[in-house]
């Protein structure tokens, strides 16, 4: 079975963060730069939120706020949903799912050591079938 482990050890285990006093428009900045659609918060080197593309168009946009003078504390999704690295892909499938969450901070060892999207999840288990299928390819060939 297939674990957040594996996926980071392919995807590698960078993490692009904010400060929550950050403003909203530094942190699409960063989103912008990164291509990324989601930043996890951290404060005091704890997660505590994740920012998201979702976030700013609901709680910004729609609300008629200004992103420079509005704070990704306020925004933020302060509740964050999280996995560890032996978490199966299934059940992070079935957590994003549930949650209606994209991205999940990965922690171990009360640190995040990497974020995983649901594009990621969908490339690995594409690139895990093709693997197969190559192999019995190759299997049957022989």
């Amino acid at each position: 079975m297939s674990t957040v482990k594996n996926l980071l050890e392919i995807k590698g285990q960078t993490v692009h963060s904010i400060s929550p006093d950050s403003s909203v428009y530094d942190a699409l900045e960063v989103l912008e730069e990164k291509n990324l659609g989601a930043l996890v918060v951290i404060d005091k080197g704890k997660l505590i939120g994740v920012f998201t593309e979702r976030d700013y168009a609901r709680k910004v946009v729609l609300k008629g706020r200004s992103s420079k003078e509005t704070l990704v504390a306020d925004i933020m999704s302060d509740r964050p949903i999280f996995v560890n690295p032996h978490t199966s892909i299934e059940d992070c499938m079935q957590l994003m799912t549930d949650k209606f969450v994209r991205h999940l901070p990965v922690i171990e060892n009360n640190q995040v050591i990497g974020v995983i999207s649901i594009g990621d999840i969908v490339k690995y288990i594409i690139d895990e079938k093709e693997y197969i299928i190559e192999n019995l390819r190759h299997y049957i060939s022989s």
